[in-house]
């Protein structure tokens, strides 16, 4: 038995990194697994991963899935998207808003049209895709919804700022996982009484992907100083599949609640040696 059989899941950015760790986990644990991004074949973007690969191997180890490319930047890719889930498995039972996009540029040469569209993936979306699933799963009285956060939602704190030009360019991505952290908590607190969890979770440590690796925040794939992205995919399961009342408006960080949960027996990085972004404290 999966903690997941026959549940419908819908995993956004699951071509590569962690969605698509993500996409596997569930899988694996019997959910039928919709997963979504813009990439639908290797080549189609700059970085390795696609859609096509994710559900190969899903597929290939036994496990069900279904690719839909989808730009949901776009409401109206979010809400065919939601009906793509429903026509291949039926009301979507979990959400998982995983995808990002960034650009890692100062506020005084961020270009407005580049700022506009990230915020609208990274904090408009996981608002739209949620408000539609709420309509399958607040019927049912049932459901999940995990946000994927980031430790770039802990803020640089007062100055003076010695260092500062190490660390400039994440100011953009650092208001939109604050703001999904604080989304995350509000929703927790609306859709409670109809039983659903909606919980937020950011890696304990940078995890290697194709995506950090260009943004250079690691050297590369095997980082020995990085977070193997399973432990986010674990937690992100764990998540999903605990019962309300324990784990909803929870925003926590992987090695954290692993190991608070006995899925892991050693632990490290935010949340455990140091402490995390103020709504991961409330």
């Amino acid at each position: 038995m999966g903690k997941l059989d026959g549940k419908v899941v819908v995993v956004t950015g699951a071509s590569r990194g962690i969605g698509a760790d993500i996409a596997r986990l569930f899988a694996a644990e019997g959910g039928r697994v919709v997963c979504a991004a813009r990439t639908v074949r290797e080549g189609d973007h700059p970085l390795a991963g696609s859609l096509e690969h994710t559900v190969a191997e899903i597929q290939a180890s036994g496990g069900q899935a279904t690719a839909v490319a989808a730009d949901i930047s776009q409401p109206e890719e979010c809400e065919r998207l939601v009906q793509a889930a429903r026509a291949a498995y039926g009301p979507v039972d979990v959400l998982v808003n995983n995808a990002a996009l960034t650009y890692f540029i100062e506020v005084k040469d961020y270009p407005v049209n580049k700022w506009l569209r990230s915020w609208a993936v990274n904090v408009h979306a996981p608002f739209v895709l949620s408000k539609l699933v709420l309509e399958d799963m607040i019927p049912r009285r049932r459901g999940s919804i995990v946000n994927i956060s980031s430790g770039s939602a802990i803020g640089p704190g007062r100055g003076p700022y010695p260092e500062a030009e190490r660390y400039s360019g994440g100011t953009c991505y650092g208001a939109e996982k604050a703001a999904l952290e604080r989304f995350t908590q509000g929703l927790a607190r609306e859709v409670y009484p109809h039983g659903i969890s909606v919980t937020a979770v950011s890696p304990s440590q940078v995890v290697p992907t194709p995506g950090t690796v260009h943004h250079r925040l690691v050297r590369s794939m095997d980082d020995p100083r990085g977070e193997p992205p399973i432990l986010m995919a674990r937690a992100a399961l764990l998540l999903a599949t605990e019962p309300c009342e324990r784990i909803t408006g929870r925003v926590t960080y992987s090695q954290e609640i692993l190991k608070e949960h006995g899925w892991i027996t050693e632990a490290r990085g935010r949340g455990v040696d140091s402490k995390g972004s103020g709504y991961s404290q409330i």
